[in-house]
Protein backbone atom coordinates (compact mmCIF):
# COMPACT_ATOMS: atom_id res chain seq x y z
CA UNK A 1 0.00 0.00 0.00
CA UNK A 2 1.16 3.58 -0.61
CA UNK A 3 0.06 6.79 0.39
CA UNK A 4 0.36 9.75 -0.83
CA UNK A 5 -0.68 13.33 1.02
CA UNK A 6 -1.31 16.58 -0.78
CA UNK A 7 -3.06 20.03 0.42
CA UNK A 8 -0.95 21.59 3.12
CA UNK A 9 0.53 24.65 2.38
CA UNK A 10 0.56 28.10 4.65
CA UNK A 11 -2.78 30.03 5.86
CA UNK A 12 -4.06 32.41 8.35
CA UNK A 13 -5.57 31.84 11.62
CA UNK A 14 -9.21 30.94 11.26
CA UNK A 15 -8.81 30.29 7.67
CA UNK A 16 -9.53 26.19 5.98
CA UNK A 17 -7.44 23.57 4.20
CA UNK A 18 -8.27 20.29 2.50
CA UNK A 19 -6.08 17.51 2.72
CA UNK A 20 -5.90 14.47 0.22
CA UNK A 21 -4.08 11.30 0.66
CA UNK A 22 -4.66 8.86 -2.15
CA UNK A 23 -3.90 4.97 -1.89
CA UNK A 24 -2.82 2.96 -4.02
CA UNK A 25 -1.37 -0.82 -4.25
CA UNK A 26 -3.08 -3.33 -2.23
CA UNK A 27 -6.29 -1.17 -1.06
CA UNK A 28 -8.06 -4.20 -0.57
CA UNK A 29 -6.00 -5.08 2.46
CA UNK A 30 -7.01 -1.52 4.39
CA UNK A 31 -9.51 -1.68 7.36
CA UNK A 32 -8.73 1.57 8.70
CA UNK A 33 -7.39 5.02 7.64
CA UNK A 34 -6.37 8.13 9.60
CA UNK A 35 -4.77 11.55 9.94
CA UNK A 36 -2.03 12.15 12.03
CA UNK A 37 0.18 15.09 13.07
CA UNK A 38 3.37 15.64 14.31
CA UNK A 39 4.46 19.63 16.03
CA UNK A 40 8.09 20.19 16.06
CA UNK A 41 9.19 18.86 19.47
CA UNK A 42 5.93 16.97 20.06
CA UNK A 43 4.68 13.38 20.01
CA UNK A 44 2.87 12.65 17.06
CA UNK A 45 -0.86 12.12 17.46
CA UNK A 46 -3.54 10.90 15.90
CA UNK A 47 -6.22 13.64 14.33
CA UNK A 48 -9.54 11.56 13.14
CA UNK A 49 -9.55 8.22 11.29
CA UNK A 50 -12.30 6.21 9.64
CA UNK A 51 -12.85 2.52 8.21
CA UNK A 52 -12.31 2.21 4.88
CA UNK A 53 -15.91 1.62 4.09
CA UNK A 54 -16.26 5.06 5.54
CA UNK A 55 -18.33 4.26 8.63
CA UNK A 56 -17.41 5.14 11.94
CA UNK A 57 -15.11 8.55 12.01
CA UNK A 58 -13.04 9.46 15.24
CA UNK A 59 -11.62 12.95 16.21
CA UNK A 60 -9.30 13.54 18.27
CA UNK A 61 -10.86 15.98 20.43
CA UNK A 62 -8.50 19.10 19.14
CA UNK A 63 -10.02 18.60 15.98
CA UNK A 64 -13.61 18.08 16.72
CA UNK A 65 -16.15 20.49 15.15
CA UNK A 66 -13.59 21.99 13.20
CA UNK A 67 -12.23 19.20 11.11
CA UNK A 68 -14.31 16.54 8.92
CA UNK A 69 -12.53 13.34 7.35
CA UNK A 70 -14.15 11.95 4.69
CA UNK A 71 -13.37 8.81 1.74
CA UNK A 72 -14.17 9.00 -2.21
CA UNK A 73 -13.90 5.07 -2.51
CA UNK A 74 -14.24 5.52 -6.15
CA UNK A 75 -10.76 7.69 -6.04
CA UNK A 76 -9.44 5.58 -2.87
CA UNK A 77 -8.48 8.65 -1.70
CA UNK A 78 -9.37 10.45 1.77
CA UNK A 79 -10.14 13.53 2.74
CA UNK A 80 -8.97 15.79 5.78
CA UNK A 81 -11.28 19.39 5.41
CA UNK A 82 -9.61 21.44 8.02
CA UNK A 83 -11.45 25.00 9.26
CA UNK A 84 -11.12 27.20 11.93
CA UNK A 85 -7.22 26.72 11.67
CA UNK A 86 -5.60 27.76 14.98
CA UNK A 87 -1.61 28.25 15.07
CA UNK A 88 -1.63 25.22 16.90
CA UNK A 89 -2.67 23.37 14.17
CA UNK A 90 0.89 23.83 12.89
CA UNK A 91 2.30 20.11 11.97
CA UNK A 92 3.14 17.91 9.54
CA UNK A 93 0.24 15.73 8.55
CA UNK A 94 0.31 12.46 8.02
CA UNK A 95 -2.09 9.80 6.46
CA UNK A 96 -1.78 6.03 7.88
CA UNK A 97 -3.55 2.79 7.09
CA UNK A 98 -4.14 -0.21 8.81
CA UNK A 99 -5.15 -3.56 8.36
CA UNK A 100 -6.93 -4.37 11.81
CA UNK A 101 -9.76 -3.30 13.16
CA UNK A 102 -8.99 -1.77 15.93
CA UNK A 103 -10.05 1.26 18.03
CA UNK A 104 -7.87 4.31 17.29
CA UNK A 105 -6.40 4.18 21.42
CA UNK A 106 -2.61 3.98 19.96
CA UNK A 107 -2.78 7.69 19.78
CA UNK A 108 0.77 7.78 18.27
CA UNK A 109 -0.03 5.47 15.69
CA UNK A 110 1.99 2.25 16.61
CA UNK A 111 -0.54 0.05 14.95
CA UNK A 112 -0.99 1.49 11.70
CA UNK A 113 1.02 -0.42 8.70
CA UNK A 114 1.54 1.99 6.00
CA UNK A 115 2.43 5.59 6.34
CA UNK A 116 3.14 8.43 3.39
CA UNK A 117 5.50 10.99 3.39
CA UNK A 118 3.55 13.70 5.52
CA UNK A 119 2.30 17.56 3.92
CA UNK A 120 3.61 20.01 5.86
CA UNK A 121 0.58 22.87 7.53
CA UNK A 122 1.51 26.06 8.33
CA UNK A 123 -0.89 28.06 10.32
CA UNK A 124 0.52 31.85 10.59
CA UNK A 125 -0.01 35.48 10.08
Amino acid sequence: VQLVESGGGLVQPGGSLRLSCAASGSTFSINRIGWYRQAPGKQREVVAGVRWSGTGPYYADSAKGRFTISMDNAKVTVYLQMNSLKPEDTAVYYCAASNYDRAWSDRTGGDMHYWGKGTLVTVSS
